[in-house]
This record gives C-alpha cells, sequence and structure tokens, in this order.
C-alpha cells in the first residue's frame, strides 16, 4: 500500500497556524485552534547554541589568519564549516549552556505569566533558541509582547508521505565496488531519521553484518539510547548508535495511547523501520514473508550508522513541537545526513512558503553540515503539488525500478486476466472450479440481509464449506479494504478454514483511482485490480452457472479458472517512470500559487513496490502483520534511497557541504530511461499507464539518481549559508520573518540575490521578460579537464551561455554565464538543458525551466 502519514507538527507545516511577531497574528481555522488552550513554538530574539559556537570558530579563524597568514591556493571554497560542533552533548561547557538557555526559557515564562499555569514542553537551544509551550491564546498574546520573542507559532499537523533496489541503481557493480563494495559503503557516516522509530531486535540492524564484522564507533557522534521497557537496555549497538522519542506536545493535549504509539523509540506503526532499512539495512538479510524468500534486502549504504528520532506516531501522526525538538537533537547529536519522510497537510501561510518552523530548523541543520532529505509528497500528480518547499532541503519524487510481480488467471474460455498478489500458484496443468462468495452462502436471502458486505469473505460463520471445499473463491475487493474495514489477510483466513483452494478478489466499480500493490497470499490467490476486468471475470462466471428452471437455485457451478502465481518477479519492465501520486512542481512560493524559481522535486528515485524491513508491532497494514519485511509505496521510500546514497557521497567527500553533496547527485541523474528512451510520467490516478507523457523537471527534478556518478561528479555548485540568506532576504516584504526566524537584519544586508541566482545545479525562471542572464559558479573536485557546452533551449526562449568552451583546472572555479531571450509570449511552462561534456568523460547536467515568457513591443 501507499504510505501517508499524518502528522501534528510545526516544522513542515507552518500552514495550519497564524504567526505571531510583536502582536498575536491572526490564526486559521484549522481543528488545532478550535480550544483556547494549545501548543505554542516561541522563538527568542536571542541567537541559539550552533550560531555562537560558529561566530566563536570565525572570529578564532580570522585570529589564525592574521597570526599565520592567508593561504594562497585553498580549494576549500565547497566544504563544510572548519569545524562543526561534534559531540556537543558530551561537552561539559555546551551542556552547562545548554541548562543556562533552558533555565532562561524558564526564568521568561514565569515573568510574563506571573502565577498562572502553563507547561513547558522543550527547550530548543541548538538550532533555534526557543521553546515549546502549553498557554491559552491569552498567554500567546502576552508572551509576544515580551521585547525576548521574535516568533510565536501554532503548532500544526504534518503527514508522513529494498531488496532488489541496490541493484537497479548499478551500485554492486558500481559505487560499491568503486569504494570498497558493500562491506564498507557508508561506513562512518549517522544517518538520523525522523519517523515513526525503529524495531531494534530486526536483523537489518544487527551490530555485526553478514561477516559477523562489528561496526567501528563513529566518534564524531554523542547521540544516546532511550531505555524503556518496550526499548531495554542493549537495544543500541554499533549500527543503531541512537534511539530518542519525542512526544511532549501530543501527551499535553491527552491523545498520546502509551499502549498503541509506545512511549519509547520503538516501532508501533513500520514506517520508521522501513525508511532506515531502506537507506542503510544491513546487507544480506532474507526478506522472507509468508514463509516465502523474496530475495537478500540491503541498504544503499549497509555500513552506515543509524540514530533514530521518533517524532511521529500511528494513532494520531505528530506534532510540529515535537518534530522541531528531535530535529534539534539530531543536530546536537552530530548526524550527517537528515531523512524525512514526512510533508505539510498544506501550504504555509505568510510571505513565503520557506518561512515555517520545520524548514528554518532545517536551515539552520544544513548551516551545521548536514545534508537534509524529505520526500516531496504523495499529492500529484496535478501541477504546484509540492510538498516541501525550500532550496536547502533536498526533495525526493518517487519513481517505479523494473522489477515487477507478475500475476494472472486463466479462465475457462481462455481468457487470461492481469493481477497482483504474491501468492503460490494453483496446481500446474490443472483448472479449478470457481465460487462466488455470496452463492456459498449458508442462508443467502438472510444472510445478505443482515451481511451486506458478505461477498468481502470477512465472516466464516456465514459460508457453506461443503460447497466452498476445494473451489476458487470469488470475493470482492471494496472501498472497505482501502478504508481498513475489510482486509485481505481476513479473506485468506476464512477461506482456508473453508477449505478453498484459493481466492480470487474482483475489483468493486466504486474503488476508483486506488492501485493495489502486491500483497502476500498464503494460499493460491490474485486481485484483479481493473474493473473492466473484473466485469469480464464476473461476465464468464454467470454465463457457467447451471440453474434449476423452477426453482432458479444454481444446480452446477461450471466456471474453472488457473491461477499462475506471483511470488516470482519478472525484470523486463520499462524503468523509472514517474508515479502518478509523487508530488510535481513548479514549486509555489506562497499559499497564493506564485511559482519560485527553485526546481522541485531535485531528484527522483525508486519508491515504488519498495521491501523494507517491518517491525514486529507494526500494525499499520495488516497484510504484513506479524512478519518480518513488507512492501510498501510512495515518495516516503524515495527519499532514504537518496540518504542513503548521500551518505556514500559524504563517505569519500568528508568535507563536502550540503549543497555540495546536492550538486553531485543533481548534476549526475540520468534523465532516460533502461530502454535508451525518455522516462515517462504518469498523468492520472485512474489507469496511470495509459495517461503517461514524457517527465519534465517538474515532474523528476534533474532526473533519477545515478549513484555511481554522483562519486564522480566533476564538477560542482555550491551555494552557502549566507546565500539563502541573501535570498529570503530578496522576497518582497521578508524582512520581519527573517528577522523572525533568524535573527538577520535585511536592511543591513549588503546585497540581496533572487532564486534563479542561487546557485543551484538547475535553472528556474517562472517569469522571464525580455531578457535575462543567470550565472553559475562551478568548481572542479576532479582532474585537470576541457568542457565543451552544448545547450536546448526551451520552446520559445533563445538561449547563449558564455564560454561555450573551458579548461578548468583541479581545484579551480569558473563562472558560467547563460542569457535567455523570449521569442514570443507564453504562459505555458518549457523546457531545456545545458550539458557541459568533459573531456575526462565527466557530463553535467543542469536542466532549465522557463514558464511565463513576455516579449515587450519595440
Amino acid at each position: 500500500m501507499r504510505r501517508v502519514l499524518m502528522v501534528n507538527f510545526g516544522v513542515f507545516l507552518l500552514f495550519c497556524v497564524g504567526l505571531l511577531s510583536t502582536t498575536l497574528g491572526q490564526v486559521s481555522d484549522d481543528s488545532d485552534t478550535n480550544s483556547t488552550t494549545a501548543v505554542y513554538i516561541v522563538t527568542l530574539k536571542q541567537a541559539p547554541s550552533l550560531h555562537l559556537f560558529q561566530q566563536q570558530e570565525a572570529v578564532t579563524t580570522v585570529r589564525e589568519q592574521n597570526h599565520q597568514g592567508s593561504k594562497h591556493g585553498d580549494t576549500s571554497t565547497f566544504t563544510t564549516p572548519k569545524l562543526q560542533p561534534r559531540n556537543m552533548s558530551k561537552s561539559r561547557y555546551w551542556r552547562s549552556r545548554r541548562s543556562a538557555i533552558a533555565q532562561a526559557h524558564d526564568s521568561l515564562l514565569r515573568d510574563a505569566l506571573k502565577g498562572e499555569k502553563y507547561i513547558k514542553l522543550y527547550s530548543f537551544h541548538y538550532l533555534i533558541n526557543g521553546f515549546a509551550v502549553f498557554v491559552s491564546s491569552q498567554q500567546a498574546e502576552k508572551l509576544s509582547r515580551r521585547s525576548e520573542v521574535a516568533n510565536i507559532v501554532l503548532d500544526f499537523s504534518v503527514r508522513t508521505a529494498t531488496t532488489y533496489t541496490p541493484q537497479f541503481m548499478g551500485l554492486p557493480k558500481g559505487a560499491w565496488v568503486k569504494e570498497g563494495g558493500y562491506e564498507t559503503a557508508g561506513e562512518g557516516i549517522v544517518i538520523g531519521f525522523i519517523d515513526t522509530g525503529i524495531d531494534p531486535t530486526h536483523p537489518s540492524f544487527n551490530g555485526t553484518d553478514a561477516s559477523q564484522r562489528q561496526y567501528p564507533i563513529p566518534n564524531h557522534f554523542s547521540g544516546v539510547c532511550e531505555v524503556t521497557p518496550d526499548f531495554p537496555s542493549g537495544s543500541c549497538n554499533r549500527k543503531l548508535v541512537g534511539a530518542r522519542h519525542f512526544a511532549q506536545s501530543a501527551i499535553t493535549r491527552g491523545i498520546f495511547n502509551s499502549s498503541e504509539d509506545f512511549a519509547s523509540p520503538f516501532d508501533g506503526d513500520g514506517h520508521g523501520t522501513h525508511t532506515a532499512s531502506i537507506a542503510a539495512g544491513n546487507h544480506g538479510v532474507s526478506a522472507v514473508v509468508s514463509g516465502h524468500n523474496f530475495g537478500s534486502a540491503s541498504g544503499i549504504a549497509p555500513r552506515a550508522h543509524i540514530s533514530v528520532y521518533k517524532a511521529l506516531y500511528k494513532s494520531f501522526g505528530g506534532f510540529a513541537a515535537d518534530v522541531v525538538a528531535a530535529i534539534d537533537q539530531a543536530a546536537q547529536d552530530g548526524v550527517d545526513i537528515l531523512s524525512l519522510s514526512i510533508t505539510p497537510n498544506r501550504r504555509p501561510p505568510g510571505v513565503a512558503t520557506f518561512f515555517n518552523p520545520l524548514d528554518m530548523a532545517m536551515l539552520s541543520a544544513v548551516k551545521a553540515g548536514i545534508f537534509v532529505v524529505q520526500a516531496a509528497g504523495n499529492t500529484g500528480p496535478s501541477p504546484k503539488s509540492m510538498s516541501s518547499f525550500s532550496p536547502w532541503i533536498f526533495t525526493v519524487g518517487a519513481a517505479t525500478h523494473d522489477r515487477v510481480y507478475s500475476n494472472s488467471i486463466t479462465l475457462g474460455n481462455n481468457v487470461t486476466i492481469p493481477g497482483v498478489g504474491l501468492a503460490v500458484p494453483t496446481d500446474e496443468g490443472k483448472m479449478f472450479t470457481m465460487i462466488y462468495a455470496v452463492d456459498a452462502l449458508k442462508n443467502k436471502s438472510s444472510a445478505v440481509d443482515k451481511d451486506m458486505y458478505a461477498s468481502e469473505c470477512q465472516d466464516y460463520d456465514s459460508f457453506d464449506k461443503d460447497l466452498i471445499c476445494g473451489k476458487l473463491l470469488i470475493c470482492s475487493y471494496s472501498i472497505r479494504f482501502v478504508l481498513g474495514l475489510s482486509t485481505i489477510k481476513q479473506a485468506l483466513a476464512v477461506s482456508k478454514n473453508l477449505s478453498a483452494k484459493g481466492v480470487v478478489f474482483y475489483m468493486d466499480p466504486y474503488v476508483l483511482g486506488f492501485q493495489i500493490n502486491p500483497t502476500p497470499m498464503d494460499m493460491p490467490g490474485i486481485i484483479i485490480p481493473s474493473p473492466e476486468d473484473s466485469k469480464v471475470l464476473l461476465k464468464y462466471y454467470n454465463s457457467t452457472l447451471e440453474r434449476d428452471a423452477t426453482t432458479k437455485e444454481i444446480v452446477r457451478f461450471g466456471a474453472v479458472a488457473a491461477v499462475s502465481g506471483g511470488q516470482k518477479a519478472n525484470f523486463s519492465d520499462r524503468a523509472p517512470k514517474i508515479m502518478y501520486y509523487s508530488a510535481r512542481g513548479p514549486d509555489p512560493q506562497d499559499s497564493f500559487l506564485n511559482d519560485a524559481d527553485i526546481l522541485k522535486p531535485n531528484l527522483v528515485a525508486p519508491g515504488h513496490s519498495i521491501w523494507g524491513a517491518w517491525s514486529s508491532a507494526a500494525t499499520d497494514s495488516t497484510e504484513f502483520e506479524g512478519e518480518s519485511f513488507a512492501m510498501m509505496s510512495g515518495t516516503s521510500m524515495a527519499a532514504p534511497h537518496v540518504a542513503g546514497v548521500a551518505a556514500l557521497i559524504k563517505q569519500k567527500f568528508r568535507k563536502f557541504s550540503p549543497s555540495a553533496i546536492a550538486s553531485a547527485l543533481s548534476t549526475t541523474a540520468v534523465t532516460l530511461d533502461n530502454k535508451g528512451e525518455e522516462i515517462m510520467a504518469q498523468r492520472a490516478y485512474a489507469n496511470p499507464d495509459q495517461s503517461m507523457t514524457p517527465a519534465t523537471p517538474f515532474d523528476m527534478g534533474n532526473g533519477f539518481v545515478n549513484a555511481t556518478a554522483a562519486l564522480d561528479p566533476g564538477l560542482i555548485f555550491d551555494t552557502s549559508f549566507e546565500d539563502y540568506m541573501s535570498f529570503l532576504c530578496g522576497i518582497n516584504g521578508s524582512a520581519p520573518a527573517v528577522f523572525n526566524y533568524t535573527g538577520k537584519n535585511c536592511l543591513l544586508s549588503n546585497a540581496t540575490i533572487s532564486a534563479s541566482d542561487l546557485n543551484l545545479p538547475s535553472i528556474t525562471l517562472s517569469r522571464l521578460n525580455n531578457t535575462r542572464t543567470v550565472q553559475r559558479l562551478m568548481k572542479n573536485i576532479a582532474g585537470n579537464e576541457t568542457y565543451s557546452v552544448g545547450l536546448v533551449p526551451p520552446f520559445g526562449v533563445l538561449m547563449k551561455a558564455s564560454p561555450t568552451q573551458f579548461s578548468i583546472a583541479s581545484g579551480e572555479t569558473k563562472l558560467l554565464s547563460v542569457t535567455f531571450k523570449a521569442k514570443k509570449n507564453s504562459s505555458i511552462a518549457s523546457f531545456g538543458t545545458i550539458k557541459l561534456f568533459g573531456d575526462m568523460g565527466h557530463v553535467v547536467h543542469i536542466p532549465v525551466s522557463v514558464i511565463v515568457k513576455m516579449v515587450s513591443k519595440q
């Protein structure tokens, strides 16, 4: 099934709330605001610990340079800050500072709310200086008037948007081999996951790999593992190096159910265990489901370490305050990569979508040198459905791979109908009689009256076992299966108890636009996902029934069929293709749907029908309950693929900044499928494969992830934290929001830049008025090389590059200028590309998107 986990948190979802600056701003009519008491996230004007640390480092660096003299030939332009504040929680100084900040928060609350009741949930000190507090709207008004307070935001809601995919991505013969094999892939890199937790007992997270080699200790990491009854001492190891949970906002609201949600890092949902295994699960773990071995599973970076920050829960989702606390803690602990399969429920309001607590916390994380990956969201395929907005976040959409599990049923009239279902076949060379569930009821008239859902095969007592024994039982797949009120698992259990040979599910015509993933079946069976094919099945069945001429009772069931089974994978499918549910660009800059000059998504990766580890207590997908692996789909599954590749890049290039990693991933992405043709994108929910057209950058960003090439990108485009700040200050009317979130006064800024001037590995122009020149600064991280520039201009646009050829030494930088000129007036987006072809084999791909084109009259 496709996963979408609801979350109420204040990170990606600022759109559910109102902003408060010097006065309390207008609050939306979201359900979170119906009561007078709520959770608020308060940001103070004083800088957080990270900013102070980096300021001290900057002063120290200047002093050292003044003492030693500057060094020529420095090639560290595209690297992380000189020193990252690692092991923060182990530092006595920073522990005391954290305590001092928390005390200052307490003092502010006591002073502002003299004698009144309130509950402080968290003190944030590392990425953000602030706190989350449970107060009334009147108390929030008082806090907003305090001179120390910069910003107040209501807590709000968000949602959570591989045995084979490493092979499809070319890792075993490419990226893994180039860097020493899977035995070392990702070693020393810590990936942090903000999700639903983890099942530490799963073999994908053992402290030793398949060769019984222990993992090294990541010295730069200082995280801890919580100990609870359901996450006991010893749950963590050298693989799983950190685990915490954050639920204060939910607990304060009185909606936390400890028996279902687990007040610990343990995963009661399955989503977090699944995503962690995709990125960094151990290599060579057998994926056995319903007694069948579907192959050996591996994460993309199987030797990487995992740290889990549980802030999402099965029963209620999550809340912004908890997610911000999780991000803040992950940064303190020293994670290298942060993976979030989470998106907001709607666009943040205000001057721009970028100004919300989550994106701002992640901007600070990027400043600390952490590469942040986020799922694009499952809100496609309509334009502007993107749920991840900011240029410092690497946004990943979902695509297919070429493995499919095909199943089919052959009828007695030699008609074969395709379907899905990870089922065993019926006996070879034999056909079995079929019987429709309603025709097998003990008392047909009274039973149907009593249970209008009898055709769904959920109740054993309703059926005549003698009629069903040895036959294929036909059951309906209705909207109740989609809602979880009926399940495949229950229908299979009923069928087995009735001694049926197998089960055939036909699709109810009222189930529209729902794509069914292959489902495990421990007996012969199939799900026919097409309503039209379902009609073919039922027409054949009804045509073969023999009835008594007088009573009209069925006296003979004449329909026969054989099920081919769906446990064997087929690898001939054309792939990748962009899934219909994957969110699309252009990137909405604000709630008015104005377009940002930023390309989203950044990339696509495998996200459909992905095998991953499954929690032993997971109840989210009833079909996989009790299994150790599950097959899931969504952009939630795509994001950790890229997090894993980012770990491989970080392992090779330890000094790479987050934007350098993003550049390496982007410029090396592929735009052709495994057949050498254009990647296609599904455009509709219903019959999605019949609606496909060639994918554009608004569907797939730079293209499909290429792990091997990303480890040798040739040229890098880097963007600094200061560049992001100049961009934010350049947004019309943004100065108050920038100051509230970052403490930066835009009026004192020397210069501002537009989004198109950010040094990104793509060029997006939402509005081209006559002529525009855009520049990109490139750095060569390979050997000396000569590049020639190839241009494919968007329709209706003239494009010219300077230089058209250049030589660049190792470590050298070059400036590329590209001039665009509109040829005709048009509001229809068109797309082109810039390709830099190096004589040493590097190819750098820069997609170009131009939306509105205007030509002035002379």
